[in-house]
């Protein structure tokens, strides 16, 4: 398993990271253990949480994830695992209208709470990446950066890292962090997969030149890339199932955002690109992700060991210039055409 760094931070970590958004709700407690201790087996170091797992997030369920991972994590020498969390804001454990509209209170008090509550449930001393889930461009960013530095300087902290950001909020914070001199962000966690390559447009500059990781998530694009939705299929215990059988209008929109016309028809075509290569097309859609040169590492997502095989088989791969040209055929032609 290749190692890489976050930004320019002192955290170095797996190419491939665990997320733990399943844990406590689609993956009950003795799974999740065997899932990451197979994933340290695999040479797997580097685990990604947040308080407001498992998703979807509820009053009632917040902070499971991070109570399982806490166990876990006492189980390990401390050292030898990476462990990144995330905040929600002022909803400190699930998701409130003014989080979901950008108004996620990012201040001191808040940031206080939230950390604090994040180290119990994780049973540790320290965090190696904390980051903003959804960022608040409402809020004057040296407010936000000023307690997260604060968490640095103390040893709470070793690394910061925003979340489903924009250009524009990536910017306003590194800009920010170096007028004020403050701790800057190492990394950016947003959606990035064959089927959504919209980082690319204007974030992955930004990320060369400023030297800013990305740690895509739903690189598999939420299953759908693995084909189990082609055809109208909808498995059991699937997220997206669960979301068009029993969800809400916000949980069937995301369903349909990630799987629709468009992306079965892609989703088909890199299949068989991952026929041909012979290899498994889950296989081939975290070996791509985790092959740009401004990922550090791809977070992948399961809800039972079962998946965990072909995206072990992504360590270490390089999809050959050959693949790589027939995958971008099939984005300029089905995902992003021009004219």
């Amino acid at each position: 398993m290749e190692k890489r760094r976050l930004g320019k931070s002192g955290v170095v970590v797996s190419e491939i990271c665990m997320g733990t958004m399943t844990f406590g709700l689609q993956t009950d407690k003795k799974a999740a253990l065997r899932i990451m201790d197979r994933s340290v087996d695999a040479g797997i170091d580097f685990f990604d949480t947040a308080e407001v797992y498992p998703v979807p997030p509820s009053a009632e369920l917040a902070g499971n994830t991070e109570e399982i991972v806490g166990r876990w994590l006492k189980t390990k020498p401390r050292e030898s695992v990476i462990i990144a969390t995330k905040i929600a804001g002022a909803a400190h454990g699930w998701f409130v209208p003014l989080v979901r509209h950008g108004k996620a209170a990012l201040d001191r008090r808040h940031i206080k709470i939230a950390i604090e509550g994040s180290l119990r449930r994780l049973q540790t001393d320290y965090i190696d990446l904390y980051q903003i889930h959804w960022p608040d461009h409402g809020m004057r960013a040296e407010d936000t950066l000023e307690a997260l530095d604060e968490l640095v300087r103390e040893g709470k902290v070793r690394a910061i890292g925003t979340s489903n950001d924009n250009s524009f909020g990536v910017m306003k914070a590194l800009w920010t962090a170096d007028k004020e001199k403050l701790t800057r962000y190492d990394t950016i966690q947003n959606n990035f997969s064959l089927n959504n390559r919209r980082f690319e447009d204007e974030l992955a500059e930004i990320c060369r030149r400023e030297e800013v990781s990305l740690l895509p998530y739903s690189p598999i694009a939420g299953g759908v890339l693995s084909g189990k939705y082609n055809d109208g299929a909808l498995p059991v215990g699937a997220r997206f199932s669960e979301y068009m059988a029993t969800g809400g209008p916000r949980q069937k929109a995301m369903a349909e955002r990630f799987f629709n016309p468009r992306s079965e028809e892609s989703t088909k075509r890199f299949m068989a690109i991952a026929a041909e290569a012979g290899i498994d097309p889950v296989t081939m859609a975290v070996a791509w992700s985790k092959q740009h040169d401004f990922v550090a590492s791809t977070i992948v997502g399961v809800s039972c060991e079962e998946q965990l095989e072909p995206i072990f088989a992504a360590a270490g791969l390089k999809l050959s210039e050959e693949t790589l040209k027939a995958i971008d055929e099939v984005s300029e032609e089905i995902l992003y055409p021009m004219g």
